[in-house]
């Protein structure tokens, strides 16, 4: 037999093998460097992290499994023919966070300022479609200039593309937005229409206009920071829901966030093992309440003390104080806790407090967790500032979530009760599944006072009568005996046994299946 020559086909192909593997090799190192190592080092300098590097410490390690990594734009205008960057400004793929599927999109800040194009958008389209046939979460990590300029109208139809997704993915997946750059123009509206939107302090930014476009359309002259920073969306205008103090604290904190919520509607959230019993008493609540009804007392008190090892991961801390949300979890299972707090406005609902509830509440309920309600609510914060800006429809926005809510739905009235934000606070009325009230708890239409001044006005200038009306009042109304004589309280329980009673309710409820009539969609007033 004899043996092939020297150069034979087979060494030859060999030979070009290695060359396409070392061809390779060199295409992804160029894509890993992105914009260059003048432009990471710029980026590191503005105190942020790269695409890459963001993705490496949200995900689990080795987890990431990148697509797309060699497209390019298309654009041959403004000689960008001859200006070309492997990836086109955006990193995507799927990973996995402490064991669980997800996909993710980060955009490249040192390719073109990670400006959107008409193939950049085409990436991030995909891995939306993806999460969506396989029922996994969508992370966008954004950090871009914008649409980008020389594309023109192919750019903006990339962004529109884009929102129609977030459309399509709302209620199917969860789609968290984590702002860590500049976010401005039509960028802002695919975070906008996601599920949760956290940002960076001092180096994340989201505005329609920016400073220089204000100045010149109304005169105004603003910095970047107030116009649009995370402390402006944080506290004034509530469109977004935490900030976080650098990337690093960013990544973590989303880490753990993603670890309370399912991987879309069809799935429950994860179940973590813990240590705290599901039947310990809590004896500090039997004090919580004062012995001064008008005396206020923090609600996150009452929420630590009842949730798994105090652990709460609260949502828009900084924003309408007077009502709190966020999750938790319960005998190991995640809930969506939402709280009036009496340490702001006494804990009366108000337009801030009630979008930013509702909101939260049809959250939970897009995505099969749980809803534990605290309620301790004098009522509708009054006047005209309220009435003009319309607290009517938004106080409305709660009362209509709560109510086409169908998870299950544990309401504990800790204290006041009052008027129309007893009926919106989850209440036996809007098929609350397990309402209870603690012993001090007051149920009735308004406070003793405001009714007395009402009931018995032709006495009003009798102080002696009017105490004793007032005393009556209290006597009959201010307990929760009146609403659970009727069956609107299941039970008037103890403070202390108030964990023991929601979980043992929540094992109760876990089968629960409970549909609302068809429609393709509901009107809810916005």
């Amino acid at each position: 037999m004899r043996r092939p020559k020297s150069g034979a086909k087979g060494e030859g192909t060999k030979y070009k093998m290695k060359e396409i593997l070392e061809r390779l090799e060199e295409k992804r190192n160029q894509a890993r460097l992105g914009g260059g190592q003048k432009r990471i080092d710029a980026q590191h300098g503005r105190g942020k992290l790269t695409a890459r590097e963001r993705i490496d410490l949200l995900l689990d390690e080795d987890s990431f499994e990148e697509y797309d990594m060699f497209v390019e734009h298309r654009c041959a205008d403004f000689g960008m023919e001859d200006t070309k960057f492997a990836g086109d400004g955006v990193v995507t793929g799927s990973g996995t966070i402490n064991g669980r599927l997800v996909y993710v999109y980060s955009q490249d800040f040192t390719v073109f300022g990670g400006s959107l194009s008409e193939t950049h958008a085409q990436k991030i389209i995909k891995v939306m479609d993806m999460a969506m046939k396989v029922g996994a979460p969508v992370i966008g990590l954004n950090d871009s200039g914008g649409a980008r300029i020389q594309e023109g109208v192919a750019a903006l139809g990339g962004y529109a593309d884009v929102f129609q997704k977030n459309i399509l993915a709302s209620g199917v997946v969860p789609q968290i937005s984590m702002i860590m750059g500049p976010c401005a123009g039509g960028a802002v509206y695919s975070p906008a229409m996601t599920d949760f939107i956290f940002m960076v302090e001092d180096t994340s930014y989201m505005f329609v206009t920016g400073p220089d476009v204000v100045k010149t359309v109304t005169n105004e002259v603003v910095t970047q920071e107030e116009l649009g920073g995370a402390s402006t969306h944080t506290t004034k205008s509530g469109v977004a829901d935490k900030a976080f103090s650098n990337d690093v604290e960013a990544l973590a904190q989303l880490r753990r966030f993603m670890d309370f919520l399912p991987l879309n509607n069809r799935e429950p959230a994860p179940v973590r093992p813990t240590f705290d019993k599901p039947d310990r008493i809590e004896d500090s609540l039997d004090s919580v309440i004062p012995s001064n009804p008008n005396k206020p007392y923090d609600m996150h008190e009452v929420i630590t003390k009842m949730v798994d090892e105090g652990d709460f991961f609260e949502i828009q801390p900084n924003h309408a104080g007077n009502i709190i949300v966020g999750m938790a979890r319960m005998d190991g299972q995640t809930v969506g806790i939402v709280a009036n707090q009496p340490m702001v406005l006494a804990g009366c609902l108000d337009i801030d407090s009630s979008k930013k509830a509702a909101r939260f509440v049809r959250f939970c309920d897009c995505f099969n967790i749980p809803i534990v309600t605290l309620v301790d609510v004098p009522g509708f914060l009054p006047g005209t500032a309220q009435e003009y800006g319309g607290i009517i429809k938004h106080g409305a926005k709660l009362l209509f979530a709560y109510g086409e809510a169908t998870v299950p739905k544990i309401t504990i009235i800790t204290r006041k009760a009052y008027g129309g934000a007893y009926d919106v606070m989850a209440s036996k009325h809007l098929r609350g599944d397990l309402n209870y009230a603690w012993p001090k708890a007051e149920i009735a239409v308004m406070g003793a006072k405001g009714a007395v001044e009402i009931l018995y006005r032709k006495e009003k200038d009798e102080p002696e009568k009017i105490a004793e009306r007032t005393k009556e009042y209290e006597d009959l109304f201010a307990n929760p005996f009146v609403a659970a004589q009727r069956g609107f309280i299941d039970e008037v329980i103890m403070p202390h046994s108030t964990r023991k009673r929601v979980i043992t309710g929540l094992r109760k409820l876990a089968n629960k299946h409970l549909e609302n009539p068809w429609k393709k969609h509901d009107n809810i007033p916005l």
